[in-house]
């Protein structure tokens, strides 16, 4: 099994099911309004997808020295940070890990929809972490078609603002529901396989 953990903005970690951990996009402390790392997050390996403050505090987490072995092929594509070809806010990385068994595909802060050869690419997922707030990332319209176009088994959604926190000039989470009709986990951890569906997570609280 498969497990997820959020904990707020873009960062996650993914557990793979031989217990090989990757966090994506930890945040710099006090980046993000209303969250915070753990002190004590570790990972065998951590991904961003590109160098601002709110996506790359890679210090922030401890590799651990001796864990399992790495399950995932990682394929990366390289997309605009906005609607201007990277002009405003420069360039994104798309991840996508793959198991034998498993993938995992992290959407980073992608500011345009999916050219059909990204959209090819990125097909077929188990689990796809997108942005949906808008201003600095696709909005819910755009991210709803990448996921309808994509099909992943499970969908959850980032960079968005909620009651826990976020930034004001992206869209809240029940705007986002209104294009896109996502169900709630009430933890900041979930087993991906037995979370079919399009997902909102709460974001760790210490």
């Amino acid at each position: 099994m498969t497990v997820l953990e959020y904990f707020g903005h873009s960062c996650f970690r993914i557990t793979a099911a031989n217990g090989y951990q990757v966090v994506f996009d930890p945040y710099e402390t006090g980046s993000v309004p209303g969250v915070d790392l753990p002190a004590d997050l570790c990972a065998d390996a951590v991904y961003c997808s590109h160098g601002h403050a709110d996506h790359n505090a890679v210090h922030l987490v401890h590799l651990r020295k001796d864990g399992p072995a790495n399950p995932f092929v990682m394929t990366e594509i390289t997309v605009p940070h906005d609607d201007a070809g990277g002009t405003k806010r420069g360039m994104n990385v798309i991840r996508r890990l793959q198991a034998d068994d498993f993938s995992v595909i992290h959407y980073g802060d992608i500011g345009r929809p999916l050219t059909d050869e990204e959209t090819a690419a990125l097909k077929g997922a188990d689990l796809i972490l997108i942005p949906v707030g808008g201003y600095f990332t696709i909005d819910a319209v755009q991210a709803e078609k990448i996921i309808r176009d994509t099909a992943p088994k499970t969908a959850v959604l980032m960079h968005f603002r909620s009651a826990a926190g976020g930034y004001d000039v992206i869209a809240h989470i029940d705007d986002v529901r209104k294009t896109i009709p996502a169900e709630h986990c009430p933890d900041c951890k979930l087993t991906v396989e037995d979370h079919p569906g399009i997902w909102t997570m709460e974001p760790y609280r210490g």
